[in-house]
Formats: C-alpha cells, structure tokens, sequence
C-alpha cells in the first residue's frame, strides 16, 4: 500500500530532529506523566523536553558515553527515564530500553537479564537505581556493577558540551528487545528512517476509517504501556513526538492496580486514542462491575487499538458489552499486528468498522473451535506475504508463514549475524508467525515455534489456554499456559497450567474436570498433566504474552510451587 500523505512527505531525518521539529512546531504540546497511584501529573511541553534531553546528552558525555556506544536503560516510566534514552539517541549513543526490577521476587532475575545483556551486547553503561545496582554488587555480578551508573549520580553530572553528530537517515537509532518468549531476548537494531516512518504509518492507519490520519483529529493519546515495549515506544512516545499529539502516560503499575484510572483519562482529553493488548481489555472487564463504571464516558474514545499478543474475540464482545453504556463504540475497536523486528506496526483494520473476524480454513493446523480475528491491510509501503514449509508463496485463505517487507523491517540483530541471517531472507522477515490472507487482509492463527504435535494431532497452545480459561476462575487475566513434552515412547503430551486463587481443594477438582472436559470435546486432545498455581506465577512478556519456553523449562526443573 502507498499514500500521498504529505506527512510523510516531511519526515525529519533522524529522531533527535523529529524532537527539534516537535518543539518549534507544537510548543504548547507536550507530555504529561502520571505519578505511581496515577493520581497527580507532572507535564513539560516538547520545548522542555528537548532542553532537558540537551542537558542529559552532555551528562551522557561526562559519563564516557560516546557514538557507537550500546547504554542500557533500566528505568521506570519517570522523567528521567525519557531522558537518558532520548539523550543517548542525541549523542549517537544505542540505547536499549529494558524493563526495570520490580520488586525483591524479581531481582535475581532481572540481575541475571541484566547481567547476560551487558556482557552479549558490550554495554557501555547501564542506567538504574541505585538499591538495584548495589545488589548487583552484593550478588557479584561484576560486569553489571561496573557498567552501572544510578541515575541519582548521572542526574547530578555536569554536562559536557560537544558537537552533535551527523546521523543519517539509515544509521541505527535505538534497539528494542525481542519478547524473548521462546529464548533469550535479542537486541533489534532499528534506523532513524524505519522508526519514524512506522510511527508515521501508525497515524495514517489509525484514522482510515475516520476520515484522516489520527493528528489532524486526535486531541491525546492517553497510554500506560511500558517504554520498553514497541508498542509503548512506538504507538505512544514517537507517534506523539511526530505528530504533536499530547501524550498522558501512566506508569503500567498504575494501570494494573487500578486500570479505571486509564479510562477516566480517556474521558477527560478530548478526542482520544489509545492502545493495548487483549489482556488490559480483559483487566477490564473483569475489574470494573457497574458501580466502577459510573461517571466514565467513553464516547469520544475515537481509536482503541489492540496489538501485541492474539485477539481473543469473547474478551472484545465482553468489553463492548460492559462499556457500551458507557459511550464505547464498538467501531472504535481496532485490530492490529506488528513486531519489534518491524518496528511496530505491519498492518491495521483500516475499515473504522470495530471487530470482524472469520473462522479458521478448513482442514488448517488450527482446529475449527476458532474464529480469528481480521487484523487489517499492511500499513503504508509495506508487503505482506504467506508462504509455506518451502519458503513459496501460498493463496488465499491458505495458512503458512507470515513474511513482511518494508521500510520498517530490521537492520538486524545486534552482534547476532547468523540469527539474522535465518530471519532475514532476501529482504523479507520471517515472523514465525502463522496466518492467511482474505481479501487482502491478515489473520493469525498462532506461531509456528508454539505447534504442539500431540499423537499427530496439530493444535496451537492459545487454543488449549482459551478453553481453560473459559472455566472456573482462570478468566482472562488470571492466565494459562500451554505446551507439550517428550514422553518416551509415548510421544508428546500436552501440559496445562493454570492460575488459580481459589484453595478449595475439591473447587480446583471440578475446574480440572470441566477444563479436560472442553480440551477433549473441543480438540479429541488429552491433557496429560493439569498444574494449578497461584495467581501471577505463570512467566509472561512485559506485553503480557505467557512465556511458554520458560514455563516449560520450570515444569520440567520441578520449580513449579504446585497447589
């Protein structure tokens, strides 16, 4: 697909010019961030910004950062955190945004990510708190404890003045992390031109089907997605720093302990637009009953777009059913596909229609229970193609792997050449992804890494999860997951986990019994082991996607802590 639009006849060069342009050309917009309760707000216009990210830029220099030089960013979604990335772009830096530690439970783990990304990508630096830094000297992660700066002591460094590098259009930016889902995350090298032409296609496909690209309607965008996400990065930050759309950002734990605060918002600006995955409509649904629903008004939501992990059409049903009353549209619901290694976006309903879907194709590897939900046409110049075990392209509603060309696929993987090499093909993307195309529109079905094979049976693991979380007390956000193992001579057998805060025994006894009930009827497929365990347990993505690999390497290490 191509456009005329004249935005992208005027893209800035590189990202610290888009910051320049933003500043003259919207200078009463700007950012406004939440604070941990999502109660109060701090906001500073782009003029602002773009002093304090001049200023963060000659901190960078005093602490030894220089062009080429990988820096990583473990920070919470605050004011400095905009600055040490947006400040290390400006310098020719790499940052590479990480989710920060949360929590005493999360830090051996976060210390070992930490640990591990420093050591394969060279970080130069690593900007985090300071108790968090500490403990990685108190743990003996020398190489983390060297590199690390706290931001208390890089905020307190005198700038250095310096000359500016000269970036290019196709220089690398930034990089963003894989989900690491099924291994170890890698660093995705993104260019200045594919970053904010993706953000550029954002606008343009967000507002097809109302008329024009989003900014020339759109009074907010009103987000709590973690920075260090794409979709986050992407969708919220760029996309408002290209188009001068006013960006209210909650902080995710925010949004997650009282996720009615992120609708009030999007009450309370205007015209709006917002995006998350299917688990925060889920959150919802399930948190806000009738009386928490009083006073919101959602009618001037124009654009709720939902991405990052499969669609589940029940959760979309159930959120326009419970906010409907409210002002929700169901045309304001928009379906969307991308991946970091686009950038973000690789296609978006454009049809301003709310949800469509349609079932899965005959005799697929995805069984006949679903429905798939219609994720749209590629976004501006890019190609979408589906192909099979071969690598040649497939028809209409045949079902294979998803490919995508264009200005915002990948420059690579960081220091990774024979990963790259596997996943970029002549010029093409390999997702791994599974899908089909109708009408020149893309569904998915699941990832071809996820396929369990259970006694020649084909079923995809979201299929299982869904049915288990159909039952009982496993809704939505109180997630499952799903794979299979090697059993000797027996083949693969199918494992299910599920969350659960129910402790009454003989309750969890029925919940097992109806779950194999519908995984047999549904599927003609056994479980072979059900494992209830508290709620949270089960490892996810920062996007909320259930980390099957690590979940299986739990299980089979015997860490699961069993109900």
């Amino acid at each position: 697909m191509t456009t005329s639009s004249a935005l992208f006849d005027d893209l800035p060069e590189t990202l610290p010019a888009a910051l320049g342009r933003a500043a003259e050309r919207f200078p009463e917009r700007g950012i406004a961030l939440f604070d941990g309760r999502g109660r109060r707000h701090d906001r500073r216009t782009f003029v602002q910004l773009a002093a304090a990210v001049q200023q963060a830029a000659g901190r960078w220099r005093a602490a030894g950062v220089g062009v080429g030089d990988v820096v990583l960013v473990a920070l919470p979604t605050t004011w400095a955190w905009f600055e040490a990335w947006l400040g290390a772009v400006q310098i020719g830096a790499l940052p590479v945004a990480v989710a920060p530690a949360v929590g005493f439970g999360a830090a051996d783990a976060q210390l070992d990510k930490l640990s591990s990304l420093v050591e394969r990508l060279d970080a130069k630096r690593v900007i985090a708190s300071a108790p968090f830094l500490a403990a990685a000297e108190d743990a003996g992660r020398q190489g983390l404890a060297t590199a690390g700066i706290a931001v208390d002591a890089w905020q307190k460094l005198t700038p250095v003045a310096g000359t500016q590098p000269v970036a290019k259009a196709q220089d690398i930016a930034f990089m963003q992390l894989t989900s690491g889902s099924t291994g170890h995350p890698r660093a995705v090298m993104i260019r200045h031109h594919g970053a904010l032409h993706n953000a550029c296609t954002i606008d343009e496909a967000v507002g097809a089907g109302q008329g024009g690209p989003a900014h020339t309607w759109a009074d907010a965008i009103v987000g709590w997605l973690p920075l260090h996400h794409d979709m986050g990065l992407l969708g919220q930050l760029l996309l408002s720093l290209l188009t001068g759309v006013d960006l209210w950002l909650f902080p995710p734990t925010a949004f997650l302990a009282r996720p009615r605060l992120w609708l009030q918002e999007l009450s309370s600006h205007g015209q709006c637009l917002a995006h998350g995955p299917n688990f925060a409509y889920q959150l919802c649904v399930e948190r806000l009953d009738a009386e928490a629903r009083q006073g919101l008004d959602l009618s001037r939501w124009r654009a709720a777009q939902s991405g990052a992990e499969m669609i589940r059409p029940e959760t979309v049903k159930a959120f326009i059913e419970r906010f409907a009353p409210v002002g929700f549209r169901a045309s304001a619901f928009q379906a969307s596909y991308g991946l970091a290694e686009a950038t973000l976006a690789v296609s978006v309903d454009r049809r301003g229609l709310g949800m469509r879907t349609r079932p899965v194709p005959q005799g697929s590897i995805a069984s006949e229970l679903s429905e798939v939900v219609c994720l749209g046409q590629t976004v501006v110049d890019t190609e979408v193609r589906i192909v099979d075990a071969a690598g040649q392209p497939l028809g209409a509603e045949q079902i294979g792997e998803v490919q995508v060309r264009g200005p915002g696929v990948f420059a690579g993987y960081y220091r990774e050449p024979e990963a790259t090499a596997e996943c970029l093909v002549d010029g093409w993307l390999r997702t791994g992804d599974l899908g089909f195309q109708a009408d020149d529109e893309l569904y998915l079905t699941g990832r071809s890494k996820d396929l369990l094979i259970i006694r020649g049976h084909n079923v995809m693991p979201h299929e299982i999860e869904w049915l288990a979380e159909k039952v009982g007390d496993s809704g939505g956000s109180h997630r499952c997951g799903a794979f299979s193992i090697a059993r000797g001579g027996q083949g693969e057998e199918a494992i299910l986990v599920v969350e659960s805060s129910d402790k009454d025994l003989e309750v969890r006894a029925g919940v097992e019994r109806r779950i194999r009930l519908e995984v047999s009827e549904a599927l003609a497929l056994p479980i072979a082991d059900l494992v209830f365990v508290r709620r949270g347990k089960i490892p996810k993505t920062t996007s909320g996607k259930v980390q099957r690999r690590q979940l299986k390497e739990q299980y089979l290490d015997g860490l699961l802590e069993r109900l």
